[in-house]
């Protein structure tokens, strides 16, 4: 096997790349666009979502990723989730694709919405991971 035949593809030559991460994720307050997922490629296809590393107690927050930093969860990439198992550093939690996701290519950053907060400093992260279409 040419173990370099890799080294020379780019992302959208693979499915399921992390196309995000951003940490940490403050969920202390509610509010709109409370961080910014600036993303892999002009073009992409989320898949999962995924949060994970609690600093605090989480369990209550509830979040929603977003395609427009207004807050109109008619841009939802995400259902609306209670982050109920991210409890630790050690758990985390896929969050569930909303219906538009199943069928849309993306383009430009994600935000995220936290429509019930955590305690004041707790956070997590956050990894989309999906296809790139086009860099």
């Amino acid at each position: 096997m040419n173990a370099n035949c890799v080294g020379n593809r780019y992302p959208d030559s693979f499915g399921n790349f992390a196309l995000s991460n951003a940490q940490p994720v403050y969920l202390g307050a509610i509010g709109n666009a409370v961080t910014t997922l600036a993303t892999v490629g002009s073009t992409y296809i989320v898949r999962r979502v995924t949060v994970a590393n609690a600093s605090g107690s989480v369990a209550l927050a509830n979040v929603t990723i977003l395609t427009s930093s207004d807050g109109n969860t008619s841009n939802a990439v995400t259902n609306a989730a209670a982050l109920t198992t991210v409890t630790s550093s050690t758990k985390f939690q896929d969050l569930a694709l909303s219906t538009a996701a199943g069928t849309t290519v993306y383009s430009g950053a994600l935000y995220v919405y936290v429509g019930t907060a955590a305690a004041a400093n707790n956070s997590v992260e956050i990894t989309v991971y999906g296809d790139v279409v086009s860099l």
